[in-house]
């Protein structure tokens, strides 16, 4: 029972306590001495009577505070589970709203680094487990150091760099380092470039450039657009069918440049189109392991974030298309 929690303000409640505690001092002598009671009964039922209404009055006043110090004494523990009960408005409320708002964030951050434990492990294993038994084959003459296997050894290199170098990015992010290097740069011969490099992968796709117009020039730091291409047509790349089409489209709008990707793949659900710029998280679309790590669209939104733009999931009957937009005028 809380019978003061409409009130909003704690000096209000505490107010009220006190005018109730005197009233009844008041009032409960005044009858019993009307009724001819003996001051030695009426003395003690009026401190009895005083004392219970204060206990009731004042329990939803401390509730929360003993509450608070339970769950605080679980979370010292790692459990983040506990909630205290927040339904008075006053400043004990808003301090509990406070302490269920900062316990959810602590349980949040905990789960996402148990889950950045077990992926990167997870990530790390797949790659260092096939060179090792690719170079103990090697070393006990199993194999001949032929070019397919240096080619198999390099493959699962590259794949543990591209995975340091994505941590050693989550990082900058997390230590706020967003410093841009905002220049005027031609669209065109910069995206030619990244496709030229996506082809270096060896994937089975085609890769095909459409800038409008033309001459395009947008302003933005050229290395972190670099990232966000990068990994947009890795995504893209990966998800695609054998001998599919990866389409990376740039035209004028939002004030900047909008920046699409488009795949031929199973595409995304719509009830994954924004978790999948979270951290390892993948929407491969039909449940398979497509072997990435869950990282490049993070890196993705955290560039289009530093550029102060937005970046999605659009709509197609199609694939996916993933449409970034770098607004020119909001660049540092």
């Amino acid at each position: 029972m809380r019978p003061l929690d409409r009130l909003g303000s704690i000096k209000t409640k505490l107010g009220v306590l006190v005018a109730v505690t005197v009233a009844v001092a008041a009032v409960l002598p005044l009858a019993g001495s009307r009724l001819g009671l003996d001051p030695l009964v009426t003395v003690p039922a009026t401190v009895a009577v005083a004392l219970l209404l204060t206990q009731l009055l004042a329990r939803g006043m401390t509730s929360p505070l003993r509450e608070m110090t339970a769950a605080a004494r679980t979370m010292a523990t790692g459990d983040y589970s506990r909630r205290v009960t927040a339904s008075s408005r006053d400043e004990v409320g808003e301090l509990s709203r406070a302490f269920n708002t900062m316990a959810a964030d602590l349980e949040a951050v905990d789960r996402q680094r148990r889950d950045l434990v077990a992926n990167v492990s997870h990530e790390l294993r797949t790659p260092v487990t096939a060179l090792r038994a690719l170079l103990e084959n090697l070393a006990d003459g199993v194999v001949e150091p032929d070019p397919e296997q240096l080619r198999t050894a390099l493959d699962q290199t590259e794949r543990l760099s591209h995975l340091v170098s994505d941590l050693l990015d989550l990082s900058r992010v997390d230590a706020g380092i967003s410093a841009l290097d905002a220049q005027p740069m031609e669209v065109r011969p910069f995206l030619e470039d990244a496709v030229r490099e996506a082809t270096l992968t060896g994937r089975p796709v085609r890769f095909t450039v459409q800038v409008e117009p033309s001459d395009l020039v947008v302003r933005a730091d050229r290395a972190r657009l670099h990232q966000l291409t990068a990994n947009l047509l890795d995504n893209a790349a990966r998800h695609s069918p054998d001998q599919g089409t990866v389409t990376i489209r740039a035209h004028p709008g939002e004030g900047g440049m909008v920046l699409e990707v488009s795949d031929e793949g199973p595409g995304i659900a719509p009830a994954q189109r924004t978790a999948v710029f979270e951290r390892f998280t993948t929407g491969t679309g039909a449940g398979q392991d497509d072997g990435g790590t869950g990282l490049g669209l993070a890196i993705a939104r955290w560039v289009t974030d530093l550029h102060g733009g937005t970046i999605e999931v659009a709509d197609t009957t199609t694939g996916c298309r993933i449409r970034a937009c770098l607004p020119e005028g909001r660049l540092p």
